[in-house]
């Protein structure tokens, strides 16, 4: 059974506003391996695990129909309420459970998602709802990021790595199925034609507050909180001002070099 971990409607906010859209290098192998493996027209793409609708937006560009799918209704409310996709619908439900015929779909997408589902359930319902040469396209990123500013990157990645072992008693085992790439999810696709890329580096440039907003995302972040409030809210506290002081600087809208690393599983069904 999917995990249902973001159900609340703070964390759907939360969501919305400090989770990335998926990098541009991501979408354009994703969109490259389906016009190699299947081709146009692109009809239907179905994103899974939507949340707020961070992948499921740009694809409105490329196909006829997106939909996304997700078993929070918090976040697929956080969702509908972006304006100006009028190919974009969204529903709450689960990715074992598709509400789709058989055949009927171009592409079965998952942003950071695919780690919650139930994996034999999972692709015996993509193998039904995929169209032949229908693909999927499952990626996310490990819990390896690193955070540099001037010469001060090691004290800045010592401050994250404290953060991530104090949050580790609270993190879901499914969460390694992240960290381990899908390693297993992919061993589990029948499909003979699949690859699984394990290292795509990806930099941008992010204030303090939105690096301190993401970690308030995160689920065991989240399960924290519920089990200490005062003592989650307090980490975030200390953490921003550790930040600070080793930067020397005052605004938490500084920039940082954030530097994540995807990795993205792929696969066509056969003919």
């Amino acid at each position: 059974m999917t995990e249902r971990m973001f159900e609340e409607k703070q964390h759907a906010s939360l969501y919305q506003k400090y989770r990335f859209d998926p990098p541009d290098e991501l979408k354009n192998l994703i969109l490259q391996y389906l016009d190699k493996k299947k081709g146009k027209p692109h009809q239907l793409a179905v994103d899974l695990g939507c949340g707020t609708g961070q992948n499921s937006r740009p694809l409105t560009k490329y196909f006829e129909q997106v939909v996304g799918i997700d078993v929070s209704e918090s976040q697929v409310a956080e969702a509908r309420a972006v304006p100006g996709f009028p190919n974009l619908s969204y529903r709450v439900g689960t990715a074992e459970e598709l509400p789709f015929p058989d055949g009927s779909v171009d592409l079965l997408t998952a942003a950071s998602a695919a780690h919650w589902f139930d994996a034999e359930r999972f692709v015996k319902e993509a193998m039904r709802v995929l169209k032949p040469h229908g693909c999927l396209a499952l990626f996310g990123y490990g819990d390896n990021m690193k955070i540099y500013h001037g010469s001060c990157g090691d004290q800045l990645n010592n401050i994250y790595e404290e953060v991530k072992q104090i949050l580790l008693p609270y993190t879901s085992s499914k969460v390694n199925g992240a960290n381990s790439k899908l390693k297993d999810l992919f061993e589990a696709i029948p499909f003979p034609d699949k690859e699984r890329i394990e290292a795509i580096p990806i930099k941008q440039q992010l204030s303090i507050k939105t690096v301190i907003g993401f970690i308030q995302t995160f689920s065991m972040y989240q399960a924290y909180l519920r089990a200490d409030p005062s003592a989650a809210t307090a980490l975030l506290e200390r953490t921003t001002s550790r930040i600070l002081e080793e930067m020397k600087v005052s605004s938490t809208e500084t920039k940082v070099d954030f530097i994540m690393e995807y990795y993205c599983v792929l696969a066509c069904k056969p003919e």
